[in-house]
């Protein structure tokens, strides 16, 4: 497979991985614990996601090292990502009524998105 065809394969899995660990892996608890920093449900979803991106990584490249690297780097951000987004969230009040809220949100899902393809170029160029 061509480094090419390995970048879009990959991109199009993290979808798919995002979707599927943002979706029906995560509880109403683990979304409600996000806002505290530590709090062990906003790591098991964030864990969630990195374990997840091992599980791509492998699927594609087969190179458990940098399987395990890039899961850590997506379990960093993504727990990262989450707490900021629901502290402001929490923080200004407010609701999915209020349009920042779904600012908020966009902005949330498009700085995983931005983590995807940087994880997906340095998984394609290794």
């Amino acid at each position: 497979m061509t480094a090419l065809n390995q970048l879009f394969l990959l991109l199009i899995l993290f979808q798919f991985k995002h979707f599927v660990a943002d979706g029906p892996l995560q509880t109403k608890a683990m979304v409600d614990e996000k806002s505290r920093y530590g709090a062990t449900l906003g790591i098991v979803h964030a864990g969630i996601h990195g374990i997840l991106t091992i599980v791509v990584v492998m699927l594609v490249l087969h190179g458990w090292v940098w399987a395990v690297v890039l899961g850590l780097i997506d379990f960093a951000i993504h727990y990262h990502v989450d707490y900021v987004k629901e502290r402001l969230v929490k923080y200004w009040g407010f609701t999915p009524a209020d349009g920042p809220f779904w600012w908020a949100l966009s902005a949330d899902q498009m700085m995983h998105h931005l983590t995807y393809i940087g994880l997906a170029a340095l998984a394609a160029a290794a």
